[in-house]
């Protein structure tokens, strides 16, 4: 199979020759990478952009494309800028024993004014720019790759950092007209453009919020049903109007057990990253299996960044053992690979997946 059969197949609870595997990186590990492989240098954008020569080179089953308000954390080199949102960003630059990394973070909210809410213009998910690169990886890539359009930060993330966390949470409680006015704007944006993605030929979108902590939710089931849920339905029937077979990811950090079973009633197909510190891959796989794919569940916090060999072998091993067989699983590190992981890390589990992730799965 190429990587475009495999992912296609496993997402459709069918057994593929491997397992598919991806991964993203901060631009500060692609360096280091980079440096090793005697790569040339290119700009980084972690959730996908023009130049996909690390997916070739470690043969990885999917190529990303993303178009939105994520784009903001790596939009200039500056340490601050304002994004095309009217965001102010800044660099926090933090030390790893492989060196220096920057961060970004929001320093102001361009809605924390609520005068300027009624009279905010977003910028235009419709120009012709923001597609022409995808034009370019659909045709270099799109018969052998698994091509996802990336629209995350879709709703609740994108409203906050227009308005502060804050500000919007007390919205939502007290003001829930000014609270819908605000997260319209990045839903409808999202829409646009993922909506533009399908038609252009994505096989999938990858959608989603930070709703979750470790512990469990960022904001009540209840308020999550109130405003995100609706509109995440409607993101789900419209992309799906356009292609019945478009398979549509969802992304939230923490646990998010409260609302998984309402993610799979509004039209969701793949649940990431599914941290192993806050939510049972395995549970999740036995209870949900049969209507969801999981993509992630390799411990970022912990086993890449700060395991041994051993241990991320033993730990992509168990992945493979426990929650491959029937399908429906794509390997993944639960975020982008950070500057404090160590290559030989990486290259252990990709190495682990590619030799030993071949249908049948043997269960020791």
């Amino acid at each position: 199979m190429n990587s475009k059969e495999r992912v296609k197949t496993a997402l459709f609870h069918q057994e593929p020759d491997r397992v598919p595997v991806t991964v993203s990186f901060v631009p500060e590990f692609v360096e280091r990478l980079r440096k090793q492989l005697n790569l040339p240098s290119h700009p980084v954008n972690p959730h996908g952009g023009e130049v996909h020569d690390l997916e070739e080179h470690f043969h990885l089953d999917i190529i990303q494309y993303s178009v939105g308000i994520a784009n903001s954390y790596y939009a200039s080199d500056e340490d601050e800028y304002t994004c095309e949102w009217g965001i102010k960003w800044k660099q926090a630059e933090y030390k790893t024993r492989f060196g220096f990394g920057r961060y970004t973070e929001i320093a102001e909210n361009p809605l924390a004014d609520e005068d300027r809410i009624n009279n905010y213009q977003p910028p235009d998910p419709n120009r012709e720019d923001l597609y022409t690169p995808f034009g370019k990886v659909l045709e270099q890539y799109g018969k052998d790759y698994f091509i996802l359009g990336v629209t995350v930060c879709t709703i609740f993330e994108g409203a906050w950092y227009l308005r502060g966390l804050n500000r919007l949470l007390m919205d939502m409680v007290y003001d829930e007209e000014k609270a819908n006015l605000i997260l319209d704007i990045p839903f409808h944006y999202h829409l646009a453009a993922a909506s533009n993605l399908t038609k252009m030929g994505a096989d999938g979108i990858w959608i989603g919020d930070d709703v979750g902590t470790q512990k469990g939710m960022m904001i009540s089931p209840e308020m999550w049903r109130r405003y995100l849920k609706p509109r995440m339905a409607m993101f789900c029937q419209k992309l799906k109007a356009i292609n019945p077979n478009l398979k549509i990811a969802y992304h939230s950090d923490g646990n998010i057990y409260p609302i998984i079973d309402e993610l799979i009633e509004i039209g969701i197909d793949v649940l990431n990253p599914i941290q192993p510190a806050a939510m049972d891959p395995v549970y999740l796989k036995r209870r949900y299996g049969k209507n969801l794919a999981f993509w992630g569940t390799i411990d970022e916090q912990y086993t890449l960044p700060f395991g041994t060999v051993e241990d991320i072998r033993r730990e992509t091993l168990d992945r493979i053992q426990k929650i491959a067989p029937g399908g429906g699983l794509i390997l993944s590190p639960t975020h982008h690979i950070q500057l404090d992981t160590p290559i030989e890390n990486f290259l252990t589990f990709l190495e682990t997946v590619q030799t030993q992730g071949y249908y049948p799965i043997k269960v020791e």
